[in-house]
């Protein structure tokens, strides 16, 4: 399987960073990183976002924003699923529009038209009426909209618990199976 992960601006740089850790193996990963994004990586965990990706014990490729001629770029590339974690009000509203300005919307453009998965955590609150109708349009899209709510039922023990229900669910919805959360039992 071949999954991009988006990393916008928005607040919650290291949901992304969980959710990169945490895919399996046999997974090929593409990284397509937003300036913003670095920059409130520094702000927010003070640390150097691309550092951080290039720790991480898997084997990522990893895109600026502005690199728009990238293989994962075309529809012939073969992408299975886009994840943008976080997704800024920004990439949301252009992806809704259809603006491909840089590889980050570009991608979210191409794997709608060739009909694959694209999960959106958008993480802003709260919402105004734009917001949604920009996730509205892209949900009869078939985007999956799936923004980081907190759990109560699993009982989380702490922030790390919490983050770990957030990518165990993105991974469900992407049909990745996964182990990172107890179950509903009843």
């Amino acid at each position: 399987m071949k999954l991009a992960v988006g990393i916008s601006g928005a607040s919650g740089v290291e949901l992304a960073l969980r959710f990169i850790e945490n895919l399996p193996a046999c997974i090929e990963v593409f990284v397509i990183l937003s300036p913003h994004a670095k920059q409130v990586a520094r702000q927010e965990m003070g640390l150097d976002l691309k550092q951080a990706l290039l720790d991480l014990p898997k084997v990522l490729s990893i895109f600026q924003h502005h690199q728009i001629d990238a293989p994962l770029a075309s529809g012939s590339f073969g992408l299975h699923a886009l994840a943008i974690i976080p997704a800024s009000l920004n990439i949301i509203a252009k992806v809704a529009h259809g603006i491909c300005d840089d590889l980050l919307s570009r991608c979210a453009a191409v794997v709608l038209k060739e009909q694959q998965r694209l999960l959106l955590a958008p993480r802003e609150l709260p919402l105004n009426s734009i917001a949604l109708n920009n996730l509205l349009i892209l949900a009869k899209e078939h985007a999956i909209i799936a923004p980081p709510m907190l759990t109560y039922y699993t009982k989380p023990k702490d922030l790390k618990s919490m983050e770990l229900f957030l990518v165990g669910k993105w991974l469900d919805a992407l049909g990745i199976a996964n182990d990172l959360y107890a179950r509903w039992g009843g």
